[in-house]
Protein backbone atom coordinates (compact mmCIF):
# COMPACT_ATOMS: atom_id res chain seq x y z
CA UNK A 1 0.00 0.00 0.00
CA UNK A 2 1.30 3.54 -0.76
CA UNK A 3 3.19 5.02 2.20
CA UNK A 4 3.89 8.62 3.23
CA UNK A 5 7.63 9.23 3.05
CA UNK A 6 7.78 13.00 3.64
CA UNK A 7 5.66 15.97 4.75
CA UNK A 8 7.12 19.34 3.68
CA UNK A 9 5.74 22.79 4.43
CA UNK A 10 5.43 24.80 1.22
CA UNK A 11 7.84 27.72 0.91
CA UNK A 12 5.38 30.11 -0.68
CA UNK A 13 2.41 29.17 1.46
CA UNK A 14 3.21 28.21 5.03
CA UNK A 15 -0.36 27.12 5.54
CA UNK A 16 0.02 24.19 3.16
CA UNK A 17 2.04 21.00 3.21
CA UNK A 18 3.32 18.88 0.34
CA UNK A 19 2.71 15.18 0.84
CA UNK A 20 5.20 12.73 -0.67
CA UNK A 21 4.20 9.10 -1.15
CA UNK A 22 6.81 6.44 -1.89
CA UNK A 23 9.38 9.19 -2.43
CA UNK A 24 7.34 11.18 -4.96
CA UNK A 25 5.24 14.32 -4.57
CA UNK A 26 1.60 13.25 -4.41
CA UNK A 27 -0.52 16.27 -3.46
CA UNK A 28 -0.75 19.38 -1.29
CA UNK A 29 -2.89 19.72 1.81
CA UNK A 30 -3.97 22.44 4.20
CA UNK A 31 -1.83 22.30 7.34
CA UNK A 32 -4.85 21.49 9.49
CA UNK A 33 -5.38 18.30 7.46
CA UNK A 34 -1.70 17.44 7.12
CA UNK A 35 -1.44 17.54 10.92
CA UNK A 36 -3.45 14.31 11.02
CA UNK A 37 -0.80 12.49 8.95
CA UNK A 38 2.62 11.09 9.79
CA UNK A 39 5.61 9.68 7.95
CA UNK A 40 5.29 5.94 7.47
CA UNK A 41 1.49 6.08 7.36
CA UNK A 42 -0.10 3.99 4.66
CA UNK A 43 -2.88 5.53 2.58
CA UNK A 44 -5.38 3.70 0.43
CA UNK A 45 -6.66 5.39 -2.74
CA UNK A 46 -9.98 6.03 -1.03
CA UNK A 47 -8.25 7.77 1.87
CA UNK A 48 -6.26 9.96 -0.51
CA UNK A 49 -9.45 10.91 -2.38
CA UNK A 50 -11.14 11.81 0.92
CA UNK A 51 -8.20 13.97 1.99
CA UNK A 52 -8.27 15.82 -1.32
CA UNK A 53 -12.02 16.34 -0.99
CA UNK A 54 -11.55 17.81 2.48
CA UNK A 55 -8.71 19.96 1.18
CA UNK A 56 -10.99 21.42 -1.49
CA UNK A 57 -13.44 22.35 1.27
CA UNK A 58 -10.69 23.97 3.34
CA UNK A 59 -9.42 25.91 0.33
CA UNK A 60 -12.92 27.20 -0.44
CA UNK A 61 -13.45 28.09 3.21
CA UNK A 62 -10.21 30.11 3.29
CA UNK A 63 -11.25 31.94 0.13
CA UNK A 64 -14.53 32.84 1.80
CA UNK A 65 -12.80 34.16 4.91
CA UNK A 66 -10.82 36.51 2.70
CA UNK A 67 -13.97 37.49 0.79
CA UNK A 68 -15.74 38.25 4.08
CA UNK A 69 -12.83 40.27 5.44
CA UNK A 70 -13.77 43.31 3.34
CA UNK A 71 -17.41 43.52 4.49
CA UNK A 72 -20.27 41.22 5.54
CA UNK A 73 -21.88 39.25 2.71
CA UNK A 74 -25.24 37.66 2.10
CA UNK A 75 -25.51 33.90 1.65
CA UNK A 76 -26.18 34.37 -2.06
CA UNK A 77 -23.13 36.62 -2.48
CA UNK A 78 -20.93 33.89 -0.98
CA UNK A 79 -22.52 31.21 -3.17
CA UNK A 80 -21.99 33.33 -6.30
CA UNK A 81 -18.40 34.02 -5.31
CA UNK A 82 -17.63 30.32 -4.91
CA UNK A 83 -19.40 29.50 -8.17
CA UNK A 84 -17.18 32.05 -9.94
CA UNK A 85 -14.19 30.21 -8.46
CA UNK A 86 -15.59 27.02 -10.05
CA UNK A 87 -16.10 25.32 -6.69
CA UNK A 88 -18.29 22.23 -6.88
CA UNK A 89 -21.89 22.59 -5.70
CA UNK A 90 -21.49 20.04 -2.91
CA UNK A 91 -18.46 21.91 -1.58
CA UNK A 92 -20.28 25.26 -1.80
CA UNK A 93 -23.16 23.85 0.24
CA UNK A 94 -20.86 22.49 2.93
CA UNK A 95 -18.74 25.64 3.18
CA UNK A 96 -21.76 27.98 3.38
CA UNK A 97 -23.37 25.80 6.04
CA UNK A 98 -20.13 25.95 8.04
CA UNK A 99 -20.00 29.74 7.75
CA UNK A 100 -23.61 30.00 8.89
CA UNK A 101 -22.97 27.77 11.91
CA UNK A 102 -20.13 30.12 12.86
CA UNK A 103 -22.40 33.16 12.29
CA UNK A 104 -19.97 34.49 9.69
CA UNK A 105 -22.83 34.47 7.17
CA UNK A 106 -26.22 35.60 8.47
CA UNK A 107 -28.69 37.26 6.10
CA UNK A 108 -30.60 39.06 8.85
CA UNK A 109 -27.43 40.56 10.28
CA UNK A 110 -26.22 41.36 6.78
CA UNK A 111 -29.46 43.21 5.97
CA UNK A 112 -29.14 45.28 9.16
CA UNK A 113 -25.52 46.07 8.33
CA UNK A 114 -26.44 47.11 4.79
CA UNK A 115 -29.19 49.48 5.90
CA UNK A 116 -27.07 51.03 8.67
CA UNK A 117 -24.15 51.50 6.29
CA UNK A 118 -26.37 53.18 3.70
CA UNK A 119 -27.93 55.38 6.37
CA UNK A 120 -24.49 56.52 7.50
CA UNK A 121 -22.79 57.08 4.16
CA UNK A 122 -25.29 57.03 1.27
CA UNK A 123 -28.92 57.37 2.45
CA UNK A 124 -31.48 55.58 0.31
CA UNK A 125 -35.25 55.28 0.28
CA UNK A 126 -37.10 52.15 1.35
CA UNK A 127 -37.70 51.01 -2.23
CA UNK A 128 -34.03 51.34 -3.19
CA UNK A 129 -32.88 49.47 -0.08
CA UNK A 130 -35.39 46.69 -0.68
CA UNK A 131 -34.23 46.35 -4.27
CA UNK A 132 -30.55 46.26 -3.31
CA UNK A 133 -31.11 43.59 -0.66
CA UNK A 134 -33.36 41.48 -2.88
CA UNK A 135 -30.64 41.55 -5.55
CA UNK A 136 -28.28 40.08 -2.96
CA UNK A 137 -30.67 37.24 -2.30
CA UNK A 138 -31.92 38.38 1.11
CA UNK A 139 -35.40 37.08 1.95
CA UNK A 140 -38.34 39.54 2.14
CA UNK A 141 -38.75 38.77 5.87
CA UNK A 142 -35.12 39.67 6.61
CA UNK A 143 -35.42 42.82 4.50
CA UNK A 144 -38.59 43.91 6.29
CA UNK A 145 -36.94 43.36 9.67
CA UNK A 146 -33.97 45.50 8.68
CA UNK A 147 -36.21 48.33 7.47
CA UNK A 148 -38.73 48.36 10.32
CA UNK A 149 -37.16 51.39 12.03
CA UNK A 150 -36.21 53.30 8.87
CA UNK A 151 -37.10 57.00 9.05
CA UNK A 152 -37.39 57.93 5.39
CA UNK A 153 -37.90 61.61 6.08
CA UNK A 154 -34.65 61.83 8.06
CA UNK A 155 -32.82 59.77 5.45
CA UNK A 156 -34.11 61.94 2.60
CA UNK A 157 -33.08 65.08 4.41
CA UNK A 158 -29.54 63.79 4.95
CA UNK A 159 -29.36 62.74 1.31
CA UNK A 160 -30.59 66.14 0.13
CA UNK A 161 -28.50 68.46 2.30
CA UNK A 162 -25.14 68.22 0.55
CA UNK A 163 -26.56 68.21 -2.97
CA UNK A 164 -28.96 71.07 -2.22
CA UNK A 165 -26.07 73.41 -1.42
CA UNK A 166 -24.90 73.04 -5.02
CA UNK A 167 -28.32 74.20 -6.25
CA UNK A 168 -28.57 77.29 -4.07
CA UNK A 169 -28.22 79.77 -6.96
CA UNK A 170 -30.91 78.20 -9.13
CA UNK A 171 -34.45 79.47 -9.64
CA UNK A 172 -37.23 77.66 -7.78
CA UNK A 173 -38.46 75.58 -10.73
CA UNK A 174 -35.00 74.27 -11.61
CA UNK A 175 -34.12 73.75 -7.94
CA UNK A 176 -37.24 71.64 -7.41
CA UNK A 177 -36.76 69.64 -10.58
CA UNK A 178 -33.16 68.73 -9.84
CA UNK A 179 -33.50 68.01 -6.13
CA UNK A 180 -36.69 66.00 -6.62
CA UNK A 181 -35.00 63.95 -9.33
CA UNK A 182 -31.94 63.42 -7.14
CA UNK A 183 -34.01 62.06 -4.26
CA UNK A 184 -36.25 59.90 -6.41
CA UNK A 185 -33.22 58.32 -8.11
CA UNK A 186 -32.18 57.25 -4.61
CA UNK A 187 -35.41 55.43 -4.02
CA UNK A 188 -37.40 58.02 -2.11
CA UNK A 189 -41.07 58.27 -3.03
CA UNK A 190 -42.53 61.45 -4.49
CA UNK A 191 -44.37 62.38 -1.29
CA UNK A 192 -41.27 62.17 0.90
CA UNK A 193 -39.10 63.83 -1.74
CA UNK A 194 -41.50 66.74 -2.28
CA UNK A 195 -41.83 67.34 1.44
CA UNK A 196 -38.05 67.50 1.89
CA UNK A 197 -37.56 69.74 -1.13
CA UNK A 198 -40.20 72.13 0.22
CA UNK A 199 -38.36 72.22 3.55
CA UNK A 200 -34.96 72.73 1.94
CA UNK A 201 -36.23 75.52 -0.32
CA UNK A 202 -37.92 77.33 2.58
CA UNK A 203 -34.77 76.97 4.69
CA UNK A 204 -32.65 78.37 1.86
CA UNK A 205 -34.92 81.38 1.44
CA UNK A 206 -35.01 81.96 5.21
CA UNK A 207 -31.22 82.05 5.26
CA UNK A 208 -31.25 84.52 2.39
CA UNK A 209 -34.01 86.56 3.98
CA UNK A 210 -36.14 86.36 0.84
CA UNK A 211 -39.68 85.22 0.06
CA UNK A 212 -39.77 81.46 -0.70
CA UNK A 213 -42.40 82.04 -3.40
Amino acid sequence: MPQITSLVVQRRNRGRVNVYIDGNFAFGLASILAATLHIGQELAKEEIALLQEKDAIEAAYEKCLNFLSYRPRSRQEVERYLAQKEVQDSTVEEVVARLERQHLVDDREFARFWVENRETFRPRGRYALQHELWQKGVSPDAVDAALVDLDENASAQRAAEKYARRLANLDKETYYKRLLGYLQRRGFGYGVSRRIVDQMWSQLKDEEGTNPD
